[in-house]
């Protein structure tokens, strides 16, 4: 069975840590480390765990991890990429030109147009635009990105998580969804012919309709995923309600569009913690476990247990 890819990522902040806690119980499937083994051995890494050096000392230990991680995917000796957090800011100082994971998982792929998308519980959301400030969002929005967004997010709902035909709600950019037009124009010119053409291309979507509507629909069973405008009228809902109900786990970031699989923690590098022993690897737990459900739905070649090179 082909081991899961796991990057702790910048090996200052709480990856490490939560890595090698959330690994403690995890037997779901083999798992490779990519990355500093000091930094994950320290916090009790079971010795059942191989770790791989990622080798490149010319570029950051993350994004070597990364770059090794992808590329062993790509040939078919991992079967997912598990992403710990790295320090945007950090890497930024050091020439890395990417705003984060997903630029740089997709320029590795050949991919130009990911979906950053997230799962919480039942709750699954994708988003169109993602860090850029509030007020470019609607100069960012297009007819073509809401569709391409609609589109990734169905075709990854039914590849890796086996839904034939999954029911997706989409957001207005607006209150009320623009309110027929006294609350902005974007979604009567933006939205609504975006979705037009997903239900042209057979697909189950609707919208645009307003963010509370989109995320009770999605909480009651109703809708299999939301696509949401920008960035907070995704998350702050889903983490809201991950906190409100309680569950054991976090959410998860899952990049769609790839040639291969990548899910990683919902979370930052936590620099004012890391090195105490209280981070909450929830979210990495989460994270292995929604890999491993995505790994075992796909059912890549299989190769030699743990084996990474």
């Amino acid at each position: 069975m082909t081991p899961l890819l796991v990057t702790p990522g910048d090996p200052r902040g709480i990856g490490p840590e939560v890595t090698a806690a959330a690994l403690a119980t995890f037997r779901e499937r083999p798992v490779v480390v990519v990355g500093d083994e000091a930094a994950v051995r320290r916090w009790g890494l079971p010795d059942r765990i191989r770790v791989v050096d990622p080798g490149d000392d010319d570029e950051p230990v993350e994004v070597a991890a990364l770059r090794y991680a992808v590329e062993a995917c790509l040939s078919g000796r991992g079967a997912a990429v598990v992403t710990g957090p790295i320090h945007k800011a950090r890497l930024a100082a050091r020439g890395f030109p990417h705003a984060g994971h997903t630029g740089f998982l997709a320029a590795l792929s050949g991919v130009s147009d990911p979906v950053m998308a997230f799962v919480g519980g039942r709750v699954r959301v994708s988003l169109v635009t993602v860090h850029i400030p509030l007020q470019a969002v609607s100069a960012a929005l297009t007819i073509a990105a809401v569709a391409h967004t609609i589109r990734t997010t169905a075709a990854a709902l039914r590849s890796q998580l086996g839904l034939p035909t999954p029911r997706l709600v989409v957001c207005g950019l607006n209150p009320h969804a623009g309110d027929a037009g006294l609350l902005g124009s974007e979604d009567a010119d933006v939205v609504a012919p975006a979705v037009a053409i997903a239900q042209g291309e057979g697909l189950a979507a609707r919208g645009p309709v307003s963010a509370e509507t989109a995320f009770a629909d999605a909480l009651a069973g109703r809708a299999d995923a939301v696509v949401a405008m920008y960035h907070d009228q995704g998350l702050a809902p889903l983490k809201a309600l991950q906190a409100a109900l309680g569950g054991p786990d976090r959410s998860v970031n899952w990049t769609l569009g790839l040639p291969i699989l990548r899910c990683g923690v919902d979370h930052g590098t936590a620099d004012d913690i890391a090195g105490r022993g209280v981070a909450d690897p929830s979210s990495m737990r989460a994270a292995l476990a929604f890999a491993a459900r995505l790994s075992a739905a796909s059912a890549p070649a299989p190769t030699t247990p743990g084996s990474a090179r």
